[in-house]
Order: C-alpha cells, then structure tokens, then sequence
C-alpha cells in the first residue's frame, strides 16, 4: 500500500515538475531571443580589438591629449556617450571608452577571476596597442576601481585621475549578497536567463530614481540610454560578479592609496544614495593630501548625466594640471 501511494505521487508530482521544467526552458528562450534581437537592435557601432585573447570594444573619437573613461557597473561605453561626456571632451581631448570585460560588447571569459586588476591589466595592454600614453584615466562608480588599479600597476603611466561616484572602502552590504546570485555557475545561469531580466525590466524605473536622486532622472537617461543591452543575460553575469568582488576589492587597495602619485579629483554627489561620499569620497580625499575633491550639491550617484559640463571641465583641469611635465 505505502508503495502504491509513492507511485501515486510520483505520477502526479510529474506532470508538475515537467510543466516548471517547460516554463523554465521557455522564458530562457524568450531571454535569448530578446537577447539577439537587442544585439541587432543597437549593433556596435565603434571598434575592436583583440588582447589575450579577450575582443574588446571600445569607442575612440577625438584628438589631443588622451582621457580613458571607465563606466561602472550595469553600464557600458556607451553610457559616456548618451551623458554628453564624450561629446563634450572629444573637442580638446582624445578620447577612449572601453566596454570593460563582460559589458557591452567586450568578452569576459569563464575561468578567470575579473577583478580590478585584472580588468585594468587588460585594458592597459590595449592602451599599449592604441599608442596612448600619458592618460587621464576616469572612472565612474565599480569604475573607480579599475581606474586605481590602472594607476597603482602601472606607476608613471598615467598623469591623472578623475574619480565619480567612487567606492573605495569595504563595507557590507546587503545588495552585495542579494545581487550576487547571477554569478554563480549554474544556479546563476538559470537566474540570469530567466527572473532576472524579467525583474530588470519591472524594476527599471525605480532603479533609475534611485540612481540619480534626489535629482530627477536624466532626459538623455530614459530616452537613449541602451536598457535592453544591459539587462541581457551575458551582462548580467558581468555585473553580479563585479558586485561579488566590490568588497575584496577595495579592501585589497586599502595599504595602497598612499602610493598615488599623480593629481587625483575625487567628484561626488552629496545626495548619492547608492555610495555614502561622507565613508568613501570624502574618506579618500582626507587620506590623499594632494587630491582635489569636487562636491556637487543636490547630485545623486549619476553624476555624469546631472552634471555633464562639470565633470568634463574637472577632467580637463586635471590634463592641464599635470601639463608637460606628465610621465611618459
């Protein structure tokens, strides 16, 4: 009788688990094509490059002295374009913005760990090959990190460094752990191919409030910003793992500021509501004497897009500042 009831079970318990198993292999496929047909829809439209082994894109446009931007993440270069920032630097400036590892449309292979320098080591072999030399090397938010990295590894290389939104402190956090999930091998797949860029796409707005209060959410934001690109599932591996590393990361720099040798321009928004700037940017700026910190009342983390001029014109005073006398 006990066995007849377990075969009982099991023959209604089947048709259930194959009907999550068919949802589950629909809503990945759905994800998939959306996926590719997101790829089409917004085809890249600069270069590449291939650096051990790894393809990266990148957008080049301008001429003068060069200045590197770094996006954070859940972006990608792009996200330097729709804000203005590139537009508005390109008239004096050379200027190069890399889809860091896993964004956009660079490779970010399996079975290595892309932290910071990883990435930066990375993007400085391509900078080699690009002939730039002397940077000003930016980075907005996670990007911050990998900008340190470029400067910290390669000492002499870079002749200044713009710093926004930044995360520079290891603290907890409870999005660290609960956005971390699409990069665990398997299980992180199965999210990231079916809840995930399902819940991107519901929770897109509130995000974007959250990102840029207590100001309003940029024009250049909603309208052009590539939302599609950056809720596919290849991306969204990208960004969980970068939230897995952010805390080991900036924990890794922490007996390293001091070793920063060129002008450094900490920029926040003093409502940021995604990094404390009194804990990381004005922490930063007390522990770094010859740093420049450049406080933007009523900005929030996006600061880029709420203040545009204002960042391209700190950038710019940090080239002029090291003028001819920068490391080559």
């Amino acid at each position: 009788m006990a066995r007849s009831d377990r075969n009982g079970k099991n023959a209604r318990h089947g048709p259930g688990v194959l009907s999550i198993a068919a949802t589950i292999g629909v809503v990945a496929l759905i994800n998939r094509v959306v996926a590719h047909q997101t790829e089409r829809a917004h085809p890249p439209t600069t270069q590449f490059m291939t650096v051990d082994g790894v393809n990266l894109h990148y957008i080049d446009r301008g001429k003068g002295s060069p200045v590197v931007l770094l996006h954070g993440n859940g972006a990608l270069a792009r996200d330097w374009e729709v804000s203005g920032v590139v537009d508005l630097l390109a008239a004096n400036h050379r200027v190069i913005a890399f889809d860091r590892p896993g964004f956009g449309y660079s490779d970010r292979p399996r079975g290595g760990i892309w932290d910071a320098a990883g990435q930066a080591a990375l993007i400085h072999k391509a900078l080699v090959r690009l002939d730039i030399r002397s940077p000003v090397i930016v980075g907005h938010s996670w990007g911050t990190l990998v900008a340190l990295a470029l400067a910290l590894d390669n000492k002499r290389y870079s002749k200044g460094l713009v710093l926004l939104s930044g995360y520079y402190y290891p603290r907890l956090r409870a999005d660290v752990t609960l956005l971390s999930g699409p990069a665990i091998p398997i299980f992180g797949d199965l999210l990231r191919y079916t809840i995930v860029p399902l819940l991107g796409w519901v929770l897109w707005d509130s995000i974007s409030r959250k990102l840029f209060a207590p100001a309003p959410v940029s024009q250049r934001f909603r309208t052009d910003f590539p939302m599609a690109l950056a809720l596919r599932p290849s991306q969204l591996r990208a960004s969980a793992a970068d939230t897995a590393l952010m805390v080991p990361v900036a924990a890794s720099f922490l007996d390293r500021h001091e070793e920063l040798d060129v002008p450094v321009a900490i920029m926040a928004g003093n409502g940021d509501r995604i990094v404390d700037i009194a804990r990381q940017s004005k922490r930063l700026h007390a522990e770094l004497p010859k740093s420049f910190m450049h406080e933007l009342e009523g900005a929030g983390h996006m600061i880029h897009y709420i203040a545009p001029e204002a960042v391209a014109a700190v950038i710019t005073s940090i080239a002029h500042r090291a003028g001819t006398n920068a490391p080559e």
